[in-house]
């Protein structure tokens, strides 16, 4: 059982990724800019 809840633990991490960076990358430049984000930083910022 503890393995199957660290597989599906590391299955929510990798989709909540997924979602961070797809937010992100949604943003215009000025709005990750007024963020303090450079658009070469989100995947980084996504791993936390």
């Amino acid at each position: 059982m503890s393995t199957a809840r660290s597989v599906l633990s590391r299955v929510r991490a990798y989709l909540r990724y997924r979602e961070t960076v797809s937010e992100l990358s949604r943003l215009s430049d000025r709005d990750l800019a007024d963020l303090g984000i450079n658009r070469y930083e989100i995947r980084g910022i996504a791993r936390g």
